[in-house]
């Protein structure tokens, strides 16, 4: 582990107890603790997990491939993992570019060591917060070119947004600097199972950590207002074209998603 004296090792990152939940080691005592007290009090937490990271590799490989995405800018990326959204990319597309965004400085120390490039693509990353969109967009242009299609994904960081509409003006400012042809992809935990939601409560409660808040499934929906939604829909994660997982029949859990495409629908 990195000795960074930004890292605040005292108070839980969410970067870091997700990354604790799917079983990595990037993470603190203190974000441990604060894993470990969701999933004694809901289990299926790490099911959510395993989940909503196997959505977002079969997200990439859609926008990737089908869709024919060469840009992506991922904020609220967490910890690098296996199948990161760079690598699902570039084995697809080896130019494509990416950039990630986090406000963690521990994901800025593994970013440099693990995030690297195919030749014929580029991996960058910016230290921001999802509440700037300005500073994003702004160094975003530093690898990405805004005039072509770009794919936004926020994958589980709106809920950490507690005003919702805060949240999805943020969503419209960043989608409004891409231009048409350019994809949304989102998933967010919802308020739809009773346990998920008292563990929440417990973790906002007693953990120091930035707030995280559940939303309707209709209300993750309406980040997409304006937008053609691709097929099969907003959705639980593991109903979003879902595949065989290395976990075997997946359950339902508390976690909503899906992606959209700005712009008139095709002929």
């Amino acid at each position: 582990m990195s000795s960074n004296p930004r890292i605040d090792t005292t108070v839980p990152h969410s970067a870091r107890v997700w990354n604790f939940l799917l079983g990595g080691k990037d993470n603190y005592p203190v974000d441990r603790q604060a894993g470990e007290k969701v999933f004694t009090t809901f289990p299926g937490m790490v099911d959510m997990a395993r989940h909503s990271r196997h959505m977002l590799i079969r997200v990439v490989r859609y926008l990737a491939g089908e869709a024919g995405i060469r840009q992506f800018l991922d904020i609220g990326t967490g910890l690098p993992t296996m199948d990161n959204t760079h690598e699902v990319a570039q084995r697809i597309a080896p130019d494509a570019r990416i950039v990630y965004v986090d406000n963690d400085p521990l994901v800025l120390v593994h970013a440099r060591a693990l995030l690297t490039s195919s030749s014929e693509g580029a991996t960058d990353y910016i230290e921001a917060d999802v509440r700037d969109p300005d500073a994003i967009l702004a160094h975003a242009t530093r690898t990405l070119d805004l005039t072509r299609p770009v794919a936004l994904m926020l994958m589980g960081i709106l809920g950490l947004v507690d005003d919702y509409d805060l949240a999805r003006s943020i969503v419209k400012q960043l989608m409004a600097a891409l231009p048409e042809g350019s994809y949304l992809a989102i998933y967010d935990g919802t308020d739809t199972d009773p346990a998920y939601m008292e563990a929440i409560r417990a973790y906002n409660a007693g953990s120091g950590a930035v707030s995280y808040t559940p939303r309707s499934p209709a209300d993750i929906a309406r980040y997409f207002e304006g937008m053609e939604v691709v097929e099969p829909g907003v959705l639980p994660v593991t109903q979003w074209r879902p595949e065989s997982t290395p976990w075997g029949e997946a359950p339902e859990v508390a976690c909503v998603g899906g992606v959209a495409r700005k712009g008139p629908s095709r002929a």
